[in-house]
């Protein structure tokens, strides 16, 4: 089992380093950041750029590897966005992952554009997708499309990462895990509990997310793909549940994401009210007693 932390893109740069060096510090394998606009649950809090973000993250880190947790459709053109991630690749010494989702929600909202029903959002994603893929590894890029229009992008030097950045695609639909099972290096799913459903019950949840896993391994044999090829990421704070509400919780919580056929969980660094409220105390502790344990199971 690897481990991933995100830490929202929230705090002044004074108060961000330390946690990224933390991070690193206490082992984790993963960091993550947002890449919103605005988030539902923080509307009125200070919010910051995800790219420079991850560029200082970068520079007080050496081994932690970092990513977008997810980048989207919302407010990014595959060209620009190519030109970042292969700063970001090259700054982080070949580091970085590239997490992408669907988008819809407030980010889509903030700059006028229209409304998009489930299916046109996974049109875009898998243009988005289709294009970042060509334009991180072809130079002199033409393309005219619904949602998107390169002409002649140049996309030169390439990426420090071969063949370029990975892609870790956020999917818990048929077409988008299609997607995943396509272009990812890996899968993230946040389960099937959609903004605004009741809660469900934590055995729903995780019967729901190891479904979600089993179908993955269905698209992925249909294309060929061997199932360890596309590793498996799994939100835990997605659940009724803050994973990091105590020690032991996070344990179960892991079991229960191993038990079903996840690689990777993923965590939000506790916050001190709201959403993600806890403690420092109980992530230092995780780090020292269950990530090693788990990692020795693994």
């Amino acid at each position: 089992m690897r481990f991933g932390i995100v830490i929202l893109p929230e705090y002044r740069w004074s108060e961000a380093a330390p946690r990224w060096r933390a991070a690193e510090q206490l082992g984790f394998d993963k960091a993550w950041t947002y890449d919103h606009l605005s988030w539902h649950a923080l509307q009125d809090s200070p919010w910051y750029g995800t790219v420079p973000t991850l560029t200082a993250a970068a520079l007080v880190t050496t081994r932690i590897r970092l990513g977008t947790f997810v980048t989207s459709p919302n407010f990014r053109h595959p060209l620009t966005l190519t030109r970042e991630l292969l700063a970001l690749d090259d700054i982080s010494g070949g580091r970085f992952d590239c997490g992408i989702g669907s988008g819809g929600g407030i980010d889509s909202r903030i700059l006028g554009g229209p409304e998009m029903s489930p299916r046109q959002l996974v049109d875009r994603l898998t243009e988005f997708v289709v294009l970042l893929d060509r334009l991180l590894t072809t130079d002199r890029v033409d393309h005219s499309g619904e949602y998107f229009s390169t002409r002649n992008g140049r996309t030169v030097p390439g990426c420090v990462q071969r063949p370029r950045v990975p892609f870790v695609i956020a999917a818990s639909g048929p077409r988008s895990q299609a997607l995943a099972a396509e272009y990812g290096a890996g899968w993230v799913t946040t389960g099937r509990r959609g903004p605004g459903s009741p809660a469900q019950e934590m055995d729903e949840w995780f019967a729901k997310s190891a479904s979600l896993n089993r179908r993955m391994d269905e698209i992925l044999q249909e294309r060929g793909r061997e199932p360890g090829e596309v590793d498996r990421h799994l939100l835990l704070d997605t659940s009724p549940r803050y994973s990091l509400t105590s020690v032991a919780a996070f344990e179960e919580m892991t079991g229960r994401a191993a038990e079903a056929g996840f690689t990777d969980v993923i965590a939000h660094w506790p916050r001190a009210d709201g959403v993600y409220a806890g403690t420092v105390d109980v992530l230092e502790s995780v780090a020292a007693e269950v990530m090693p344990r788990w990692r020795t199971v693994s």
